[in-house]
């Protein structure tokens, strides 16, 4: 195991796990199908939203359960009728829309969704007039993921649209004061809910488009509104203020509603936030986020420096080192030792080349003495006769095979020419009696005649002749030129109209 593995227990882990899970995932809304129901004494709800494929647990804190009175705090939504009580809402298989953050319940390490927020799921008229927009849009390619683009971060300057009296700009500016670098923000007011507040909210984005051209133009446009009904919120589902959106030159944050009040505009826009005060947590990051970044880069910029200077130092010292290898007095005493080996190694190579020489003398002395010997020279002279003999018996026969042999491929190779020579002759003939039939003048000598007109074209056919037309005629032995006089075609070619007249 490395040394700098660190083993975390438990309790760590997890709570590493719940800080990122809680950071990702601040406030989300869920749809599913409630199941496993729990009331205990404490007022706390227990169950599980599902799905086909999955289920979440969530729980419901009593002091969250904010559904009987007929102002929600968390969205600023006035119902003219009290919505359900908790117990009415939470009913076995029926279907909701939750809101809240997800977090980690460390003594039984499990995620789940801690529920801020309860809504029974249905549409009415307006929803599916939305929903037939929705898809109308979406097949014009509004709300496809590559036209979306990124958001600065940390922008300087912002255009804010919303109402100047709603709750949303001040959730906005709350959490913008808390978070960033100061950012300038821009306030573009327009209404938004009831007649004229489409048109003032598409006069809007187009204003703060035709600013960003300026120096000190804003470089993002945030879109917010408060929570309310479909129809409250039915500005922001109206087509002219999906395409002014769409134009936009510059990037839109869209925070309208919550994640259950889906609009059109949230769907166009680059980036869409669950709440305004959430819009304001995607533009800038917190404060404490920017010092710990601060703190990161200082504390990285003087690691960077301090691997630097021992890189330098290191380097420095193998510099010195290669140095005072190479001073020309040390090159001298190199030379001079490398001089010294070399000196030794030729003397050994010299003497051990003159021993050579010496050992091979004697010993070619001693074969010359062996070979001169007159008795193995005389068996020598006897065995070079029977070898001699036996040479030249056996060139004697080689040679009359190469003869046979020569002989019988001269006799293939005779045979072979007179077939090829008796093939090319018929050949020559064949060619010579097709070009004969294919000769236009052959036919002439079998009493034929060719006809041509007075520009050489052949006369096929009678059609081709006129009544008092000069025409050539070629035979065998010369030409005639005559004068056309009568027409008479053969009557199977005659047309009905030439056989009528």
């Amino acid at each position: 195991m490395s040394e700098d593995m660190t083993i975390q227990s438990v309790r760590q882990l997890t709570e590493q796990l719940r800080r990122t899970v809680e950071r990702h995932f601040p406030f989300v809304w869920v749809r599913g199908e409630v199941g496993n129901v729990s009331r205990p004494a404490s007022g706390h709800l227990y169950f599980t939203l599902k799905d086909a494929e999955a289920q979440l647990q969530c729980v419901w804190f009593r002091q969250q359960q904010r559904q009987r009175g007929s102002f929600d705090p968390l969205t600023g939504e006035v119902f003219e009728t009290p919505p359900p009580a908790p117990e009415e809402l939470l009913r076995q298989g029926a279907e909701l829309i939750c809101a809240g953050h997800v977090g980690i319940y460390a003594p039984r390490g499990q995620y789940q969704l801690v529920v801020e927020l309860v809504q029974p799921a249905g549409q009415g008229g307006l929803a599916q007039a939305f929903e037939e927009r929705k898809r109308r849009l979406a097949a014009l390619g509004y709300f496809a993921q590559e036209r979306k683009r990124r958001l600065p971060w940390n922008p300087a300057r912002v255009a804010l649209i919303t109402s100047p009296y709603g709750a949303a700009i001040h959730d906005f500016w709350r959490l913008a004061a808390l978070r960033g670098q100061a950012a300038h923000i821009r306030l573009y007011p327009v209404a938004v809910q009831g007649e004229g507040a489409a048109p003032s909210i598409v006069r809007a984005l187009e204003t703060a488009n035709a600013h960003a051209l300026l120096p000190d133009g804003p470089q993002v446009i945030v879109l917010v509104r408060g929570g309310g009904s479909l129809e409250d919120l039915w500005a922001f589902n109206e087509q002219e203020v999906a395409e002014a959106v769409y134009r936009s030159r510059l990037p839109v944050l869209a925070g309208i509603g919550h994640e259950v009040d889906v609009t059109l505009a949230d769907l166009t826009a680059d980036v869409r936030a669950a709440t305004p005060s959430h819009a304001a947590q995607l533009l800038w990051p917190s404060r404490q986020e920017l010092l710990q970044l601060l703190d990161d880069l200082e504390a990285a910029l003087f690691r960077g420096v301090r691997r630097r200077l021992e890189r330098q130092e290191l380097l420095l010292g193998h510099l010195a080192r290669l140095l005072r290898a190479h001073t020309p007095l040390r090159q001298l005493e190199r030379l001079e030792s490398a001089r010294s080996r070399l000196s030794l190694a030729m003397q050994r190579a010299v003497r051990e080349m003159l021993d050579r020489r010496l050992r091979q003398t004697d010993h070619l002395t001693q074969m010359l003495r062996s070979f001169w010997n007159p008795v193995r020279l005389a068996a020598a002279a006897r065995e070079s006769g029977v070898l001699e003999a036996r040479l030249q018996a056996a060139l004697a026969r080689l040679l009359a095979r190469r003869q046979q042999e020569l002989s019988w491929w001269e006799q293939r190779l005779q045979a072979g020419g007179r077939q090829l020579v008796n093939k090319a002759e018929a050949q020559r003939e064949r060619l010579a009696l097709r070009l004969a039939a294919c000769d236009p003048l052959g036919p002439l000598e079998r009493g034929y005649a060719l006809v041509s007109d007075d520009r050489g074209a052949l006369v096929h056919s009678v059609r081709q002749a006129q009544g008092g037309q000069e025409l050539h005629i070629r035979l065998q032995d010369g030409a005639l030129g005559v004068t056309v006089a009568q027409i008479r075609p053969r009557p199977d070619t005659m047309s009905a109209a030439e056989k009528g007249e």
